[in-house]
């Protein structure tokens, strides 16, 4: 069984660990030639691919792909992806059983911190997350084409290690943010790679939220983590007169809770549940550096 990830990168990393932990041929896209070394060192058969073309060697190894992970965020011009192979995956990737695709919750937009679902219709704020959603329809109609499950995996904030508030904290960039009644989503890593590959497994297509069953303030992650580590949290600032780029300033107009329901019904358990006690893990074992 062979899988290729498009965009190896943090996310894809954890997918390619938990596939590799079930006998997997791994291969992974990067942009750079030192990136791909990195991934080389981790058993990961690495390819740099810039989002224009696609060389022989990146082709020879999609042939025996039995699976796809496809992570890199649209651009101007759209899923590279897509946009190179999509309307021959078939032949590019004849063995082809399975399609995951990366997306995010920013597709279902600002919902004023009332649950959603995958049911809930997306009203995306920014024009990623427009691109995005055009993104998962096509590779949906992809797999509805060549008659193969393909599932959309909207990620909640990632954190894990060497991404995290204790990794903030230490480096000072930690900030308590206070905007009324604002609610955030995430997930860690790990749980990402081991629901692609749970999804994989039982061939299961269609959109499913990935992210844990705590969503909750912002600020209340940076003062468990200070807690944790025995030191003294940032001081609370008002959001309202906070310095930030556009960019972060636009995740706090999106203010939802992300029902992992589905997902969990279809027979996935969670690692790591609760920010709490994930945090309280990745102190622990020390992982939290990365």
């Amino acid at each position: 069984m062979h899988l290729v990830i498009f965009g190896c990168g943090y996310s894809g990393t954890a997918i390619a660990r938990a596939f590799m932990a079930d006998g997997f041929r791994v291969s992974g896209t990067t942009r750079s030639q030192e990136k791909a070394a990195a991934l080389r060192a981790q058993g990961i058969e690495a390819f740099v691919f810039d989002g224009e073309t696609l060389d022989e060697t990146l082709v020879d190894a999609m042939r025996s792909a039995t699976h796809l992970v496809q992570s890199i965020a649209p651009r101007e011009a759209g899923d590279p992806v897509l946009r190179l192979a999509g309307e021959r995956i078939q032949t590019l990737m004849p063995a082809l059983s399975w399609i995951g695709y990366l997306s995010t919750v920013g597709v279902y937009g600002d919902h004023k911190g009332n649950w959603v679902s995958e049911e809930t219709p997306c009203v995306p704020v920014s024009g990623r997350s427009r691109e995005r959603l055009e993104a998962e329809a096509a590779w949906v109609g992809i797999g509805g084409r060549i008659g193969i499950p393909a599932a959309v995996l909207r990620l909640s904030g990632i954190y894990g290690p060497g991404r995290n508030a204790f990794v903030n904290l230490a480096r000072g960039t930690a900030r308590r943010l206070i905007k009324k009644d604002q609610v955030f989503n995430r997930i860690r890593v790990e749980d990402i790679g081991a629901s692609a590959r749970f999804l994989s497994d039982r061939k299961l297509g269609g959109i499913y939220n990935v992210t844990d069953d705590r969503p909750g303030p912002p600020q209340d992650v940076i003062v468990e983590a200070a807690r944790l580590m025995g030191v003294e949290p940032p001081p609370e600032q008002a959001f309202e007169t906070a310095e930030l780029t556009p960019m972060a300033r636009s995740f706090y107009g999106e203010n939802k809770r992300v029902s992992n329901a589905k997902l969990k019904a279809s027979g996935f358990s969670l690692a790591f549940p609760t920010y709490p006690q994930s945090l309280a893990q990745l102190l622990q074992d020390e992982r939290w550096r990365g």
